[in-house]
Parts: structure tokens; sequence; C-alpha cells
């Protein structure tokens, strides 16, 4: 299962046993994983201090966010 703010869509990591965002301290959703295509050579996901998963990086190093 995935976890997912209402209010922020931040995706929060699996061993995260909160019930609010950290990020914004909106409401959870749990919803299943969406299934993801390994390619080999792909980094784990980053999760931050918070337990947030954070954006992959684009070729040049830096996050992807949306405008």
């Amino acid at each position: 299962m995935e976890r997912t703010c209402t209010h922020c869509h931040a995706t929060l990591a699996g061993n995260n046993p909160s019930d609010w965002c950290p990020a914004c301290g909106g409401a959870l959703t749990e919803r299943p994983a969406l299934a993801e295509t390994k390619t080999p050579g792909t980094p784990p996901a980053e999760i931050d201090h918070r337990g947030i998963v954070l954006p992959r990086r684009h070729a040049l190093g830096g996050i992807i966010t949306p405008q």
C-alpha cells in the first residue's frame, strides 16, 4: 500500500507510522502501489528526514518539481 497526502499529494515511505502528513498536516490516504518498471542501474528512491519520498532526479542532477 502507498500512503499519500490528500492535500499536498506527498508520498510517504512505507515505514512511516504517522496518521498525518509531516509536510502540511493533511490527512493521509492509502491506495495500492502503482507498478513501477525497474530498469537496471536505477538508484533507489530518496527519502528525506520527514519520511517523504522525493521525486527522481533528471540527467543534470536537479530534482524535477511541478511548476
